[in-house]
């Protein structure tokens, strides 16, 4: 069937609206009527091609939400009308040892939601920045948030497991204190969750006029990074930093921050290497710096529920479909708080 989209046919082009193709549902598929699909930044770097590999025509959108509309014979999870969400994966090979730990995430063969090599026509992956999609039972998600948070929810199934994940890795919770880098589509959601999971919460900016925003998220404290003083008192206070930055930047600033033993987590990805950090830093404390991405699907899941029960949306941005290239434009720019999100009904208009 023929659906409605919105994708790039090269680097060089903006994005436009699309009609693409998406596959009748197999017996253990479930087909979703896509209500909104939050933007990532990695929209937007996989669409300008700045990380290697883009194929084209190109639809992203990996944080979907929307109602089943249809399921495969063999779907017993799942039923038409329900909720449901579609994060940055679409399928993995099953078998390896980190689909076995429910990792999928880290499958070599993991398949992303955009982008990745599929049977499906025009041969790689389409997003979410369309009217349906048909995915796997297995890498659908159950949405328990009301009907009228949904489009809030959106952004969850990237920025909220992307900064959930290394929280829950690395222990975040009552005792902890934990640092959050950057306040944006990610650093955001590592605020409200690492409070609502009972840490004490360290937001850094690099902007004084952010500091009433990261309090009201839920912040304990807010430091100013360009503020020598102000980053020399938490000299070796932090048992965490979940670092959102997605630009190249000094990391011995925030490694300084670090008890012994203590991690930084680096979420953001810059399309250029940060400078090399001294090794001393890392050392004398015995610090770690650490990567993550997304998580797999058993705790996306329980991300979800996490936020439903405690009420944890994002703060989004609604916009149209033909208002994504001016989107992308503000985004680079930082001029969102803190996610646009797409009303995908008006890809039909």
């Amino acid at each position: 069937m023929n659906v409605k989209a919105y994708g790039a046919h090269a680097a060089d082009q903006p994005l436009q609206s699309l009609d693409i193709a998406r596959r009748a549902p197999g017996a253990h598929d479930v087909q979703i009527d896509i209500a909104f699909c939050g933007v990532c930044h990695s929209d937007l770097h996989t669409v300008k091609a700045e990380w290697a590999g883009t194929l084209f025509p190109c639809v992203p959108g990996h944080e979907i939400v929307g109602r089943v509309s249809a399921v495969g014979a063999h779907v017993a999870g799942f039923q038409v009308g329900d909720l449901v969400g579609v994060g940055c994966m679409v399928d993995s090979c099953r078998h390896c040892a980190e689909c076995g730990d429910n990792l999928e995430n880290y499958c070599d063969g993991m398949v992303g939601t955009y982008n990745g090599a599929t049977a499906d026509a025009p041969g790689h992956t389409l997003g979410g920045y369309s009217e349906r999609i048909v995915v796997n039972e297995h890498f659908v998600l159950r949405v328990r948030h009301p009907q009228e948070q949904l489009a809030a929810v959106a952004p969850l199934l990237c920025a909220g497991i992307t900064t959930w994940s290394p929280l829950r890795h690395w222990g975040a919770g009552p005792g902890k204190k934990v640092g959050v880098v950057g306040i944006g589509g990610l650093g955001h959601m590592g605020i409200k969750l690492a409070r609502a999971l009972g840490a004490h919460v360290v937001a850094f900016t690099t902007s004084e006029s952010k500091r009433q925003d990261a309090e009201a998220l839920g912040a304990h404290e807010v430091v100013v990074s360009r503020d020598a003083d102000a980053m020399a008192a938490q000299a070796k206070s932090l048992d965490l930093i979940v670092n959102t930055v997605a630009a190249p930047h000094d990391l011995d600033a925030f490694l300084n921050l670090l008890k012994r033993d203590g991690t930084m987590v680096l979420v953001g990805a810059p399309a250029t290497p940060h400078p090399s950090p001294q090794v001393f830093n890392l050392i004398t404390k015995r610090r770690a710096i650490a990567g993550s991405m997304i998580g797999g699907i058993a705790e996306t899941q329980e991300m979800l529920d996490f936020c439903a029960e405690h009420g944890i949306v994002a703060d989004i941005e609604m916009i149209r479909a033909d208002e994504i290239n001016e989107a992308y434009e503000r985004m680079l720019k930082g001029d969102v708080k803190y996610r646009f999100v797409i009303d995908n009904a008006t890809l039909a208009a």
